[in-house]
């Protein structure tokens, strides 16, 4: 009998009955893993055996990679048994415990990535850890199996010590996420030196920061954007336009199906980490419709067409909301599923390769043993609509013989936060570029995840039957930007409701009591080691961040000015803790730019002839809300100290604070009071 019979605590694998495809593909393992729960820890005290914590994704490739070689294996997983308590979670379902770790080992000094493996004490405070661990010592890494035994033997001899450094591990990660700091005023400054910070990591030739991996980083480029909004900086605007020209001609981009791949592994854009991620494109769709909107170049117009043309055709559920991500694998091979050899597209296109091949290029770069990426050279970007037509006929056919091959895997589950990203997106490009059909795919999704709420609560995630509860602040907050932007893009108030019963949750179950800012996690999850605040962003702007767009955005939408005065005071307090490290929490301050330079756009218009509304579409800004009354109908939002505009004919009023434009009544006007403006000298 062993040990965990003896203590009647379960045996083997048991994460057969999880919902998380990524701890289901585990499942099998000889492994015996348990998910992230009370009850595992509780089981690590019982035993008194230190924690093997390993953390990954269904999308990631080298997490694949180390199952395959280390926990598939029957010897390797038969020392991890009998030495650890071994957990596996989904950073995806469980984005709290990944942060908490991922900055553990930064404070270790260590690179961060997927798999990450951390060594626990049965507490689950870390003293140890890494990334990926080959089997045997290759790469300038120990092997996975001499890392198992050395980790036993300190925590034999070396127990005192190692608990005492975890104490203060943990202690050193507590003070980095969730610090007690001051507040401070906010002020353009900050913007400004951030912006300028960035703009001097730019790659001029490529586009992206400067080196490699290249990521798409689209808090980074919102800073940028942001610039040249508020200060009119025409470097800042010209670094985000070039960085989106590039990753959309190079192979990160699929030419052939639509969307944006996770990253580039080169410094060119050209060679991708195939994983599809559903975050990655939502900010990707945003990023594009602004930069279609200021320059009308038609790339940004096709790449979102056709990324959101992906979405919908194989991301999207039976119940209408959004998958979180595509494997980079299929049939064991990264990239197989994507990339073509030139005899593959000549034998499937015949004569009219010959075009195809005169606006597309094969790349078969050093490093790379898949077959050639495709990718666009500038000088093949450029096409007369006769040719755009052709092309696009001529990519349906290459997407229909793709079809033939082995897909790879799509993780289902329905995360509210992903999920109200690309809601956001979809009804703004929607608007921007005339396609009911997208906003009512934005409604569909949104109502997919509305009806998951339990006792008003949302999940973090859902998947068939199963629903993760509670939610993280962060689902809260996209849902509200996804209920405004519905609301932006359809006038109906049942969205401005949903949203102030989502504020009125995230208030209750993570507010930090004081009014000060919420915290990630909610207040009644009991298997954190610590709550930490969410200011830190990752691929995509961190939670206190969205949590203070959401706030700004309702706040402009309702009028309240009450919740105007307690957004401030999120901002100024989050402000505060993110002033020692703007890099890292480049979403507060873009979100505090925005609270700063916050526009309500109130438009009067006869919904039979949209003028001014649909100037006020094709010009999207992220620092405006748009507010639509029908001539003669109803009560229009005031302008400011309650004063309401007239409803007897059509006109656009522009406000920023307590001061608002005379009414606008003609298009043309409208369209330049709505342009940014280049910086004075």
């Amino acid at each position: 009998m062993t040990s965990s019979e003896e203590n009647g605590l379960p045996e083997g694998n048991c994460l057969a009955g999880e919902a998380s495809p990524y701890l289901r593909q585990h499942a099998g393992n000889p492994v015996h893993w348990r998910p992230w729960s009370a009850a595992a820890l509780a089981e690590a005290r019982t035993l008194d055996r230190p924690i093997l914590l390993s953390i990954g994704y269904a999308a990631c490739h080298w997490c694949h990679v180390m199952a395959h070689e280390s926990f598939e294996n029957p010897d390797v997983a038969a020392v991890m048994n009998r030495l650890f308590v071994n957990i596996k979670v989904d950073r995806e379902e469980r984005p709290d415990i990944d942060q908490i770790y991922m900055a553990a080992l930064a404070a270790m000094g260590e690179q961060g990535g997927w798999p990450l493996t951390m060594f626990l004490t049965p507490e689950g405070k870390p003293f140890w850890g890494g990334t990926y661990f080959p089997p045997e010592p290759r790469y300038g890494r120990p092997g996975f199996v001499q890392v198992l035994e050395a980790v036993d033997k300190a925590w034999r001899e070396k127990q005192k010590s190692l608990l005492n450094s975890a104490n203060d591990l943990l202690a050193h990660v507590g003070a980095n996420l969730a610090p007690a700091r001051d507040q401070t005023s906010l002020g353009n400054d900050s913007l400004v030196e951030l912006a300028n910070g960035i703009a001097g990591m730019i790659d001029r030739n490529a586009g992206g920061l400067r080196g490699a991996p290249k990521f798409p980083n689209a808090p980074f480029m919102t800073t940028l954007w942001l610039s040249w909004l508020e200060n009119g900086v025409v470097d800042h605007r010209d670094a985000v336009l070039s960085s989106l020209e590039h990753m959309l001609a190079g192979g990160i981009y699929d030419h052939i199906g639509g969307g944006l791949a996770r990253y580039s592994t080169d410094a060119e854009w050209l060679v991708p980490h195939f994983e599809k991620m559903l975050y990655d494109n939502a900010q990707l769709v945003r990023l594009a419709n602004w930069a279609y909107a200021e320059t009308g170049n038609k790339l940004f117009r096709t790449r979102i067409e056709e990324t959101v043309g992906w979405l919908l055709r194989e991301m999207r559920t039976d119940e209408g909301a959004f998958a979180s991500s595509l494997d980079a694998d299929s049939d064991g091979e990264e990239g197989l599923f994507y990339t073509w050899t030139r005899s593959e597209i000549e034998t499937i296109l015949d004569a009219d390769a010959d075009l195809f091949f005169s606006r597309f290029s094969l790349a078969h770069p050093s490093g790379w043993e898949g077959k050639p990426i495709l990718y666009q050279t500038p000088e093949q970007q450029p096409c007369d609509p006769g040719d755009d037509n052709r092309l696009k006929l001529l990519k349906e056919r290459l997407l229909l013989a793709r079809r033939s091959r082995v897909r790879p895997g799509r993780d289902d589950k329905v995360l509210s936060d992903w999920n109200g990203l690309m809601i956001t997106a979809l009804a703004e490009a929607g608007r921007s570029l005339d396609r009911p059909q997208w906003i009512e795919a934005a409604k569909k999704a949104f109502g997919a995840i509305s009806r998951s709420v339990r006792d008003g609560r949302l999940p973090h995630s859902a998947l068939g039957g199963s629903r993760q509860f509670p939610a993280l602040s962060s689902d809260y907050a996209s849902m509200i930007l996804a209920a405004v932007a519905i609301y932006e893009a359809t006038g109906d108030s049942a969205y401005t409701e949903t949203a102030l019963a989502f504020l009125g949750q995230l208030d209750r179950w993570h507010g930090d009591g004081q009014e000060t800012g919420h915290y990630l996690t909610a207040s009644d999850s009991t298997d954190v080691p610590l709550r930490i605040r969410g200011d830190v962003d990752e691929a995509i702007p961190s939670a206190t961040s969205l949590v203070i767009e959401a706030m700004a955005k309702l706040a402009a939408v309702t009028g309240d000015a009450e919740l105007e005065a307690r957004t401030w005071r999120v901002a100024e307090h989050a402000m505060g803790r993110a002033s020692q490290q703007r890099y890292g929490q480049a979403g507060i301050v873009n979100a505090c730019a925005l609270l700063l330079g916050a526009r309500k756009l109130i438009l009067i218009e006869n919904p039979n002839e949209p003028h001014l509304v649909t100037i006020a579409n094709r010009n999207p800004d992220p620092r405006r809300v748009d507010l639509v009354v029908a001539v003669g109908l109803g009560e229009p939002p005031a302008l400011t100290d309650g004063v309401l505009p007239p409803t007897d004919r059509p006109a656009a009023y522009l406000c920023q604070g307590q001061t608002c434009l005379p009414a606008v009544t003609e298009p043309e006007m409208l369209e330049q009071l709505l342009r940014p403006q280049t910086a004075r000298s």
